[in-house]
């Protein structure tokens, strides 16, 4: 029976929607409403959200399928092609095609609907199963397939065996397992075994499942209908993104300065702070063009006001401020967030409910939720009307001297609720071509896309001779269109560091390519060689900006001493050189599609062995940066992510072919290498201060890498810098060639476009023999040059010396100091002594050094020893994600108590661990004196220290128990249990991974039975803390695993599983 709903009936008056999923009741302390009901959908990994699987507004949906579609249905989905040759549309049957929600990832989403003419047939075709309203759909690939993308993603390079969802969170401290961060790009760029690549967008708003845990195998999860784009395969992994920008459009032209380095703090908190930041730089020669401005410099957090109370103490004069940046060349950006306070007198509050602006409630009313102000509503985007409303705020607030703005907080993130966002049951009146009146499951993805949209809509109506630059925190595949982005609250230490590089990546072969982390970690306190190396990579990013949190040491270039402050020069004079051919980047990715980062592979994608590299990286198709990441297209940066190693001690996998080391006499332990990369030309500019520091005529600087034919090619982008002359032709772009005849290089300009006069300005030609020695010659930019090519022998002479004097000047370079008291990488100390429990009937060793693992758990009445270990791995594991070794199993654990059964009490070890993001893992490991037959565990994700931009939640942890137990007779044993619905259960070795959630789950107890030893190990445990039990067979082992639900936790909500094994006599 199909649901239909009036399409003349107002959203405010829909009652609740009838849902397929699970309301369970959790009380959770500290928060205003004595009960938080979270929506817990049957599908396994929907659980933390529920999922109302409908349209409002006369749009049929999953709901309106007929009953045997809401059964199981299954099969090969119908495809058609769009868009462009090699771009199909996948659909499960084709009466789909007219029930899916319009495209709210296509630029132009009519051309998602649009059949054209095509010769080809798609290679790869989609197979779909749907059931319970939940559409998963499976892509086989060819053995050895390699998978990237899924958008802003921590942990490695190379997706396969991950799987993450797209649900846009609050992630403050996230780690490299963290499954949900604050970006949605259902998106994955596979790349054949042949060096060929394949793209797979699923065009759906709604959370998603992106499963990549089968080796050559893609599957996602997520509500139905939605369809499955593919583009390709095409020849080149550039290519597929070329293609996918023709979907969902290229990134916005940045304004030049935006492409300079950035400082920020949360915050600094007077006009006077700011200037004498401002001073700082230009007084220490550390190139900067932007100082930001964080929320503090509101009037009690009310967007679109200053803090005027204390007369010079804050920001009550905030133009003569920004004039005085503008006087020495800095521009000042804002933040706005979309939590509007809830206060009468506010015209803020007081314009948008005279407008009507604010998402509802399921009763009509305005949703309130606290954030930074209190209580706030929350304009609805998804609505023309309010995206205007906001836009007209935005153009008066531009008039102030806001130079650009920062849209923060746009998950959207709530406090003091346990999914830190609003409930999605909350309902959007958004416009027909957006897919009409939804509820926020629909909309929430794209919430912080539309406010970056108006927020943009609105700088343009200030200002139509200037390019807005717009900063988002949350996004959908899509949003470069309207913003750049960076990687979130990020934490200062060294895996961040690392892991920053691959996150940068990733968005750009999402389709988003302007983005970067905060510089030093946002969280913590960098030390000084952390903050130099970082900014010595962060400077080859695409946005550059520095940012710490409050409560944390000073974090700009000069704060960590005059060795890290020469570092974070060299780093940022580099990047202002390099900034012409980073401007042609950008020019190339808004008007071609192609990435301006991308991994090493993309120099050849036929090359296996550079499809994990993730220390080094190319800035664009025609420079590398290699090592720490950098390796591939035309110049390559080497440098060290570790602390105790120098980019000279690195070892780089460098593409086949020719790579040129080169540098600007700044080489240095603490900088990462760079390498131009054979049959190319690199534009290089002056080292200045600023941008607009820059003048036409200045010398260019051509660096000339020769092929093994002797020729080079390379292109140069120019204009104003800022408006929108360039979309009339007011623009110069120049191909310049270099070539050898006999012995003599012949560089000249071998075609040019646009109307923009090419400048009179000196040329200098630098050419690149190995070593980093070079040659080089002067002329005049736009006339022919010649060089003459020493013989060989002069050139084995200056290749010598050069290497010479690289040796020499990494030997008496003067190193970024040493952290004070590291004490080397963390775990693996095998030689240490475990710490041994022995009580009643239980003897256990355990290792707190490497995650706190019991390594051993002998049974002494049987002489049974249950876990199989290694002091490494194995054992009785804890993880705090879904993920598979995620934070908790690896990192050193301290002894926080220690009770002997000896004086008295019970045989007990307390333990913690530091995981991350503010949270420890707690384990209470006990031999209880009054039953000594009992082991018993009580573990808990505890919110230690949880920073304050997160509202008081942690990112989503999930605790995970995880011990491996070793099967003495593994053709004997199974385990055995009664589920909460009475069925009872006995699963034997070769059973698939199997889960059992909600009645499913065992009642309380269940048990390894071994027939032959006639024993069985009975583990009981605590129902409501346990959402899911999960058996995994593995060659000789068993793991039982329980999870707790998977949801932040603050101070007063940690997760907690207590629970106890037993050895019991089999009759």
């Amino acid at each position: 029976m199909a649901v239909s709903i009036n399409s003349n009936i107002s959203c405010s008056t829909i009652p609740p929607l009838r849902c397929h999923f699970q309301l369970i009741n959790i009380p959770i302390k500290g928060i205003d409403s004595p009960r938080f009901s979270l929506g817990l959908p049957i599908s396994r990994w929907n659980r933390s959200i529920g999922v109302a699987r409908s349209r409002i507004g006369g749009r049929s949906a999953s709901l309106d399928l007929e009953m045997e579609e809401q059964r199981i249905a299954s099969g090969k989905m119908v495809f058609q092609p769009i868009l462009e040759a090699g771009v199909f549309r996948f659909d499960c049957t084709a009466s789909d095609r007219s029930a899916v929600l319009p495209s709210l990832s296509f630029a132009d989403p009519k051309a998602r609907e649009k059949s054209i003419e095509a010769q080809m047939l798609p290679e790869f075709v989609p197979t779909f199963e749907r059931c319970d309203g939940q559409q998963t759909v499976t892509i086989q690939f060819p053995s050895g397939t390699s998978f990237y993308g899924t958008g802003e993603v921590s942990g490695p390079l190379e997706r396969t065996g991950k799987r993450i969802f797209t649900w846009n969170t609050d992630a403050w401290g996230f780690g490299p397992g963290t499954t949900s961060l604050y970006q949605s790009h259902p998106w994955v760029l596979a790349v054949l075994p042949d060096g060929k690549a394949f793209g797979i967008l699923a065009d759906t708003t709604r959370r998603c499942e992106i499963d990549l845990r089968i080796a050559a195998i893609v599957k996602f999860v997520s509500a139905a209908v939605y369809p499955i784009i593919t583009f390709g395969p095409c020849n080149s992994p550039t290519k597929v993104l070329m293609s996918l920008s023709h979907a969902i459009g290229t990134i916005f032209m940045p304004p030049k300065w935006s492409l300079g380095y950035h400082q920020c703090r949360w915050s600094y908190e007077s006009a006077e702070k700011v200037k004498e930041i401002a001073r700082t730089f230009r007084d220490k020669g550390i190139p900067c063009d932007v100082i930001w401005m964080d929320i503090d410099y509101m009037d009690g957090f009310r967007c679109f006001t200053f803090d005027k109370s204390y007369d010079q103490e804050h920001f009550s004069d905030p133009e003569s401020m920004v004039n005085d940046l503008h006087a020495r060349g800095f521009k000042a950006i804002w933040m706005l967030d979309p939590g509007i306070k809830m206060e009468d007198g506010y015209f803020v509050y007081e314009s948008g409910s005279e407008n009507n602006v604010w998402i509802k409630k399921a009763d009509g009313e305005p949703f309130v939720g606290e954030v930074w102000p209190g209580p706030c509503v929350f304009p609805d985007f998804t609505q023309q009307s309010t995206r205007l409303w906001w836009a007209n705020l935005v153009k008066d607030f531009i008039s102030n001297g806001v130079d650009g703005i920062w849209n923060d907080m746009n998950e959207p993130a709530v406090f003091k609720t346990v999914t830190k966002t609003m409930p999605v049951s909350n309902i959007h009146r958004g416009d027909p071509e957006l897919g009409g009146c939804q509820n926020h499951f629909h909309y929430h993805n794209v919430y912080g896309m539309l406010m970056a949209r108006s927020t943009q809509e609105g700088m343009k109506m200030a200002n139509s001779n200037k390019r807005p630059f717009v900063l988002t925190r949350a996004g959908f595949i899509g949003s470069q269109r309207y913003a750049a982005t960076w990687t979130g609250d990020n934490l200062s230490n060294w895996e961040h560091l690392h892991m920053s590089l691959s996150m940068v990546l990733q968005l750009g072969l999402s389709g988003q390519p302007y983005s970067g982390p905060d510089i030093g970690g946002f969280a913590g306190n960098a030390t000084p060689k952390l903050f130099g190396r970082w900014m010595g990579l962060a400077s080859f990013f695409p946005f550059c900006r520095g940012h710490s949190e409050k409560r944390t040491a000073d974090h700009e270039p000069w704060s960590f001493g005059v060795e890290c402050e020469e570092i974070c020069r060299l780093a940022l004079l580099r990047r202002y050189r390099l900034l012409p051919h980073i401007y042609t980047l950008f020019y190339l990715a808004h008007t071609k599609g192609t990435p301006v980062t991308s991994p090493v592979f993309f120099a050849d994608s036929t090359d296996a062995k550079l499809r994990n590299v993730e220390n080094s990286f190319l800035l664009g198709p025609l420079l590398i940066c290699a090592r720490i990441g950098i390796q591939g297209g035309r110049l390559g940066v080497l440098m060290s992510t570790m602390p105790d190693q120098g980019s000279h001690e690195c070892a780089c996998i460098m593409p086949k072919g020719i790579w040129q080391r080169f540098d600007f006499n700044d080489s240095h332990p603490d900088l990462p290498s760079l390498y131009l990369r054979g049959g190319s030309i690199l534009p290089v500019g002056q080292p200045v201060q600023y941008v607009g520091e820059t003048n036409p005529t200045d010398e260019l600087s051509l660096l000339i890498s020769l092929d093994e034919n002797g020729k080079a090619e390379g292109v140069l982008y120019e204009d104003d810098g800022d408006g929108y002359g360039y979309t009339q032709g007011n623009y110069l772009l120049t191909y310049y060639s270099a070539e050898i005849d006999s012995s003599n290089l012949t560089v000249k300009v071998s075609k040019s476009e646009g109307s923009y006069r090419r400048p009179k300005r000196p040329l200098l030609v630098k050419l690149l023999l190995g070593g980093g020695a070079m040659i080089d010659a002067q002329g005049i930019d736009g006339e022919e040059l010649h060089l003459e090519i020493p013989s060989e022998s002069q050139v084995v002479k200056l290749v010598l010396a050069s290497e010479d004097w690289y040796r020499k000047q990494m030997k008496n370079a003067k190193n970024i100091p040493s952290e004070d008291g590291l004490t080397g990488q963390k775990g693996f100390e095998l030689s240490k002594t475990p710490v041994e429990l022995k009580s009643g009937d239980w003897a256990l060793k355990v290792v707190p050094w490497i995650g706190g693992r019991i390594v051993s758990m002998n049974h002494l009445p049987s002489g049974t020893q249950w876990l199989h270990s290694r002091v490494e791995i194995d054992g009785y594991e804890e993880y705090s994600g879904i993920e598979y070794r995620s934070a908790g199993c690896s990192e050193e654990y301290k002894i926080i108590g220690r009770d002997l059964e000896q004086s008295g009490e019970e045989e007990s070890l307390g333990m913690e661990g530091d995981i991350g993001g503010g949270l420890i893992i707690q384990r209470i490991i006990s031999i209880v004196k009054r039953n000594p037959k009992i082991l018993r565990v009580d573990s808990s994700i505890i919110a230690r220290n949880v920073g304050a931009g997160s509202g008081g939640f942690s990112r989503l942890v999930c605790l995970r128990i995880h011990p491996t137990f070793t099967l003495l007779h593994p053709t004997e044993v199974h385990i055995a249990f009664t589920s909460i619905d009475g069925s009872k259960h006995e699963i034997f070795d070769g059973s698939q991974e199997l889960s059992f959630e909600g009645n499913n789950r065992p009642d309380g107890e269940w048990m390894l039975v071994d027939r032959c030893a006639g024993l069985a190990l009975v583990n009981r445990f605590d129902l409501h803390q346990v959402n899911t039990c999960m058996v995994e067979w593995g060659a000789g082992t068993v793991n039982l695993e329980l999870w707790s639900e998977e949801r932040p936790v603050s101070i007063d909500t940690p997760l907690e599983i207590c629970h106890e094994y037993e050895v019991r006599q089999l009759s």
